[in-house]
């Protein structure tokens, strides 16, 4: 059935359920990884709160698989995961 632009029913999601959720998180977390150990990054559309929350997860996992400080960043379309910036100690202090 064809729906004017100005009518179309609303895309509804079907939460994760728990165990979708672990699931997803321990499979992109390798995914991950080998992405950051190669590219120094990782993108991926997260337009959902529940998406970015997965995502989030995900690099606290990856960050423990490594070994390494890993930050993500989410601004409503997608989330960037990748290795957090270490400080530098400065010469003078």
């Amino acid at each position: 059935m064809d729906h004017p632009l100005d009518t179309r029913p609303a895309l509804r999601r079907t939460p994760l359920s728990g165990e979708e959720k672990a699931r997803g998180e321990e499979n992109f977390a390798s995914l991950v990884a080998q992405q950051l150990v190669t590219s120094g990054r990782f993108r991926v559309s997260a337009d959902t709160p529940e998406m970015v929350e997965m995502f989030q997860a995900v690099a606290r996992r990856v960050g423990d698989m490594l070994g390494r400080p890993v930050v993500s960043y989410s601004n409503g379309r997608y989330i960037v995961i990748t290795f957090a910036q270490q400080e530098t100690p400065s010469l003078l202090g």
